[in-house]
């Protein structure tokens, strides 16, 4: 959402831009790759369509005709680093103004690359996460009639997080104030498959010893100290440091403002 914002904001002032949304799932999908870079010709170039046959052609031919000039290029959720060969997404092949933004869930992609800068999103507040839900609730920045105490309710669920009020927003836009009330009462038992499968995401990526390292600290250790944790799981036989670096990267836990773990 942030990074949507901005290339909105500020892709008048390039010579080319793309945005290319859901990088991880479209690269998944049959010839995806090449769908990703035949999108982004389209958009820079603006010259008609540019038929890839394979990937290794695809890159080539956006290094020789899309990179060479100043471009904005906004990556939304990659979650793999043959994502950015593919798009060849490499300091050396852009033209010196040039702005590549990437949204992940892996920040080990972004020291990869040694990106110049790295924002970690922050939750919003309740003013923005109201504003956000109404887009997609109401196609308006702001609750319709009676509906503001609902929204408020489903804001307090959505807990800050953009992908939750997006998701929650798209599912009750035209809805009653009788549907809204039978859904707020189902959320609080069953969250939305759409969110669950969104972030299982990051969990499927991992290896099964960093799977079990994760479901222990989920069960056991959220809120404890992190030096007599990782103290705890090493005596276990977990590889605990570098476990935990791997689930910081993919933005599964963090530590709190006393080195507690927290999710």
């Amino acid at each position: 959402t942030i990074a949507m914002k901005e290339y909105n904001l500020i892709r008048h002032m390039f010579e080319g831009s793309s945005l290319l949304a859901n990088v991880g799932d479209t690269s998944k999908q049959p010839n995806g790759l090449a769908a990703l870079q035949e999108q982004l010709l389209l958009d820079i170039c603006r010259n008609g369509t540019h038929k890839v046959r394979n990937c290794y052609q695809g890159i080539e031919i956006i290094k020789r005709r899309a990179f060479c000039q100043k471009v904005l290029l906004v990556l939304d959720d990659v979650d793999n680093v043959q994502q950015l060969k593919a798009l060849a997404i490499d300091r050396d092949s852009f033209v010196s103004g040039s702005r590549i933004i990437i949204t992940t869930r892996d920040v080990s992609l972004l020291n990869l690359l040694k990106v110049d800068e790295i924002y970690a999103a922050k939750e919003l507040n309740r003013s923005e996460s109201l504003e956000l839900l109404c887009w997609h609730a109401f196609k308006e920045d702001h609750p319709k009639g009676n509906y503001l105490d609902l929204s408020d309710q489903v804001v307090a669920y959505a807990g800050g997080l953009p992908l939750a009020l997006e998701v929650l927003g798209s599912f009750l836009y035209g809805k009653s104030i009788l549907e809204w009330k039978s859904a707020i009462s189902k959320l609080k038992k069953i969250p939305p498959v759409d969110i669950q499968a969104k972030l299982k995401i990051s969990f499927d990526s991992l290896s099964d010893e960093v799977k079990e390292l994760f479901l222990d600290m989920a069960c056991f250790f959220v809120g404890t100290d992190g030096v007599s944790t990782i103290k705890i799981l090493e005596d276990c036989n977990f590889f605990t440091t570098i476990g935990i670096r791997v689930l910081a990267d993919r933005c599964l836990i963090k530590y709190g403002p006393c080195n507690e773990l927290l999710m």
